[in-house]
């Protein structure tokens, strides 16, 4: 979807943001929906769960800001998230890889899609990390150059937001690939079971 005009599934293969989010499910993974590539596209994957236990909000604490791009983006979804009464995210290593070989695999290969040519979605990436989840979200963009902007495209957008505000999750990893067409975004989010 253009950033000038929100419209989360309809984009054309244009130079835009096209949100997608991935809703949460039980276990057994399905393929989301997935926009054609074009740059400056948000889009999140389906999330899945099992049925979430409500959770109460941690009080929120002033943190430095991070100068590395991914503990900008962590530190923006953790405002976002006490800011809608949810726990902080914590950064976990597993997720962190899963994002990051995403945001690598879309940039080699080109394509821009929550399940990647081999057909691997969300839940089975994170899953072949050795992340036991029960429930995991997945958000991903293309284009947008810094952390604030593409926080900005994936909270104008329905489906991002929920992944981000979901206060069922439990743990985050960010990946961002930077190079010529780019950059790609991943967050992954996670429960353990």
């Amino acid at each position: 979807m253009d950033l000038s005009a929100p419209s989360p599934e309809e984009s054309s293969p244009s130079a835009s943001a096209s949100p997608s989010p991935s809703a949460s499910k039980s276990k057994k993974p399905r393929a989301s929906k997935s926009p054609s590539p074009t740059p400056k596209k948000t889009t999140p994957a389906p999330r899945r769960s099992t049925p979430p236990a409500p959770v109460p909000a941690g009080t929120p604490q002033s943190q430095p800001a991070p100068s590395d791009t991914v503990g900008q983006v962590v530190a923006l979804v953790n405002k976002e998230r006490a800011t809608a009464g949810c726990g902080p995210l914590t950064e976990d290593p597993q997720l962190e890889k899963a994002a990051q070989n995403h945001s690598d695999d879309m940039a080699a290969r080109g394509f821009f899609d929550h399940t990647n040519p081999d057909g691997a979605d969300p839940g089975q990436r994170i899953t072949a990390t050795g992340y036991r989840w029960s429930t995991e979200g997945e958000n991903i963009a293309q284009g947008q150059q810094t952390a604030a902007s593409v926080m900005e495209s994936w909270m104008n957008s329905p489906g991002h937001r929920a992944n981000i505000l979901n206060c069922s999750f439990k743990n985050i990893g960010v990946g961002v690939h930077k190079g010529a067409g780019g950059p790609w975004w991943t967050q992954d989010f996670g429960t353990r079971m």
